[in-house]
């Protein structure tokens, strides 16, 4: 792995997988870094059926995720995940760029 890749866990596959199959569609996971947040920046996730050109493509055990070329300077060496707990189930990012994250989890800053 480089210090530019961007990997895909098994439970975000599992779950970008799961996802289309109940949709009856094959779905991949779009991953942006967005202005805004009280940290500087925030992650946005969409479910998407096509990519563009240039977007990184990042695959594992037949699930996809994408990330544009503008967010991937900020995601280097991130891990998308999917956590399943009490409180809640989402997507997220363990992003060794970020120097801190507010109180929800959802911002950050580099």
């Amino acid at each position: 792995m480089t210090d530019t890749a961007v990997t895909l866990s098994e439970q975000a596959a599992r779950r970008i997988r799961t996802i289309g199959e109940a949709e009856g569609r094959a779905l991949m996971l779009r991953v942006a870094v967005d202005g805004g947040g009280c940290s500087g920046f925030q992650y946005r996730f969409d479910l998407v059926e096509g990519g563009d050109a240039e977007d990184l493509r990042v695959e594992r055990d037949g699930a996809t995720a994408l990330v544009d070329p503008m967010s991937l300077g900020l995601l280097k060496g991130s891990v998308i995940d999917f956590v399943d707990e009490l409180a809640s189930a989402e997507f997220k990012i363990r992003n060794p760029n970020a120097r801190s994250s507010c109180g929800c989890g959802v911002s950050f800053s580099i």
